[in-house]
C-alpha cells in the first residue's frame, strides 16, 4: 500500500529541482530514528566546516565534534537501519524506471549513490568508532574535554603540542580519524534527502500565531515548516498521532521573554514520510 502511494507521488528531485527562496526551514522529527539522523547530519557538516579551516581553535572544535559523532553513532542498530532503509528506497526507485514523467539521469544518479553508500556501510566491520576508542591518546582528550576547561595546556601538554603542529598535519590526522565514519554520513544524507523530498509543501496561516490540524490517521516521520526569512518568529511544534499544534513565538531582541505572535503568520507545512 505504501509503495503504491509513493509510486503515485515520486520524490521531487526526480521531477524538478527545488526552487531557491529566501526562507528558513525548521524540521521536527517524529521518531527517534529520524532524530538521530538529523543530529548526525548536523555533526558531520560541522566537522567538515572545522576540518577545512586551519586555526588550532577550529581543529579543537573538529575534534570535539568527532567525539560527539562517536556518541550519537554508537546506537547498535544504526548501521542495519540505514542498510535496510537504503535497500527499501532502492526498490521503490527502481519502480520509476521507464516512467515518462521521471528524469532518468536523476534516477540513475540516486540509484548509484544508494548502491555506493550501501556497499561502504556493509564494509564497516565491528563496533562503529571502535578504532577511535582504541586510541588511548584520543580517549584521554575525550575524557578531559568532558570537564569544563579540562583541555588546558597544563592538563594535556601533548594535546597542546599537537595543536601547535603544522595545520596540514593536523588536517590530515583529523581526516584520517573522521574518514572511516563517512559511510554513515553518506547513507544518512541519502535517506534524509529522500525523506525531505517525499512531501508536498502546502501554504497555511496561523491565526494570531497559533495553528492546529487534526491528523485523522495521517502519518509522518518528519514535519518541515518554512517561514519567510524576514518573519520575526519561530515555530514551537508538538504533535502526536491525533493532532498537530504549532505556536509561533515572536522574536524580539528588546524583550527576550517568549510570547505568541499577535499577528497571522503565513507558513508552509510539509509532512515527510519514507
Amino acid at each position: 500500500m505504501l509503495r503504491a502511494q509513493i509510486a503515485q507521488n515520486p520524490p521531487n528531485f526526480l521531477i524538478l529541482p527545488s526552487a531557491a527562496a529566501s526562507v528558513i526551514t525548521y524540521e521536527y522529527p517524529l521518531n527517534e530514528r529520524i532524530r538521530t539522523l538529523l543530529r548526525l547530519e548536523d555533526l558531520f557538516e560541522r566537522s567538515r566546516h572545522f576540518i577545512a579551516r586551519t586555526d588550532p581553535h577550529d581543529h579543537h572544535m573538529a575534534l570535539l565534534t568527532l567525539f560527539e559523532i562517536m556518541e550519537v553513532s554508537s546506537r547498535a542498530d544504526l548501521k542495519s537501519d540505514l542498510l535496510q532503509e537504503l535497500e527499501r528506497q532502492k526498490q521503490v526507485l527502481l519502480s520509476f524506471r521507464n516512467n515518462p514523467e521521471i528524469a532518468e539521469e536523476a534516477l540513475a544518479s540516486v540509484l548509484r549513490d544508494i548502491e555506493q553508500a550501501s556497499a561502504a556501510l556493509f564494509s564497516m566491520t565491528g563496533k562503529i568508532g571502535q578504532y577511535l576508542r582504541e586510541n588511548d591518546w584520543l580517549m584521554s582528550i575525550k575524557q578531559r574535554t568532558g570537564i569544563p576547561g579540562g583541555a588546558c595546556e597544563f592538563d594535556l601538554p601533548s594535546y597542546h603540542y599537537w595543536l601547535h603542529r603544522q595545520a596540514e598535519e593536523r588536517t590530515g590526522q583529523l581526516a584520517a580519524w573522521t574518514g572511516p565514519l563517512h559511510p554513515l554520513r553518506d547513507g544518512t544524507a541519502i535517506v534524509l534527502r529522500i525523506l525531505r523530498e517525499s512531501g508536498k509543501p502546502q501554504a497555511h496561516s496561523a491565526a494570531l500565531g497559533t495553528y492546529q490540524q487534526m491528523l485523522g490517521g495521517k502519518t509522518a516521520q518528519m514535519l518541515r515548516v518554512r517561514l519567510d526569512a524576514d518573519t520575526p518568529c519561530v515555530p514551537e511544534i508538538s504533535a502526536n498521532k491525533y493532532v498537530l499544534n504549532i505556536r509561533f513565538l515572536a522574536q524580539n531582541g528588546d524583550d527576550p521573554r517568549p510570547r505568541i505572535a499577535d499577528w497571522d503568520v503565513g507558513f508552509e507545512l510539509t509532512f515527510c514520510n519514507l
